[in-house]
């Protein structure tokens, strides 16, 4: 509620929400950074509740971010989608996934590594299953510029070819983080793949933040970038 009060304050009309994603891990493991399993129906219904509540003031739409982990995915879409969603964003956190793989958002001159991520994002995106990538420069590549470049034009330009926006994040813009990276969204520009923006509030203060607003809308006019105000929401479906 506060968040959507929050949004109401600045004049926004739809409001999306996108926790993390529970997945359809082995038993025993536990996840630190994603809702539970035995959370999600309640995580729903609220949301149905205040949907509801609101109709004809805002409109409240049911999703998650969620990463592309291929050996739990499918798994994964069959818990998702028995549940009213509305769309879900691709956040990729980890390369293989979390249990075997690296955190993506640690420093690395490491090409393999960059590539690896590259390769899972654009897998990822062939499924269908995924609205936009929420920030899709996680991957911290610190290397040389022109590995940079030969690794993250292929993720943009599988991005264009399907039509996937590639977001510009406010969290990282209000944390000063490594994201969103200028080199990477002078390469959107070039390239011409579409574009959209994120909150990424995580408290309700950011549901509405004009700040980060200012400074992605300067990003896009500079890099004369393809902004998607409203992306095409992609219903999830059951996969595999």
């Amino acid at each position: 509620r506060e968040y959507i009060e929050r949004a109401l304050s600045g004049g926004l009309t739809t409001f999306g929400f996108s926790d993390h994603a529970p997945y359809a891990f082995p038993d025993g493991y536990y996840s630190g950074f994603r809702m539970l399993r035995e959370v999600q129906k309640d995580y729903i219904d609220t949301l149905i509740g205040l949907k509801e509540e609101y109709s004809g003031r805002i409109d409240i739409k049911l999703g998650y971010e969620m990463e592309y982990y291929p050996k739990y995915f499918c798994e994964t879409t069959k818990m998702i989608t028995q549940y009213p969603v509305d769309y879900v964003i691709l956040g990729q956190h980890f390369t293989e996934n979390e249990i075997d793989g690296v955190y993506a958002g640690g420093a690395t001159d490491d090409e393999d590594r960059l590539a690896g991520y590259v390769d899972q994002v654009n897998e990822a995106l062939d499924t269908g299953f995924f609205t936009y990538v929420a920030h899709p420069d996680n991957l911290n590549f610190t290397g040389d510029s022109t590995i940079y470049d030969k690794h993250y034009s292929r993720l943009i330009e599988h991005a264009k070819k399907l039509s996937v926006p590639l977001e510009i994040n406010f969290l990282g813009i209000r944390e000063s983080r490594h994201y969103p990276n200028d080199r990477f969204f002078s390469l959107c520009g070039e390239i011409g793949a579409p574009v959209c923006i994120g909150c990424d509030a995580h408290t309700p203060i950011n549901a509405y933040d004009p700040v980060s607003f200012g400074k992605a809308k300067e990003m896009i006019g500079k890099y004369g970038l393809k902004y998607v105000e409203s992306p095409s929401l992609k219903k999830p479906r059951e996969i595999g």
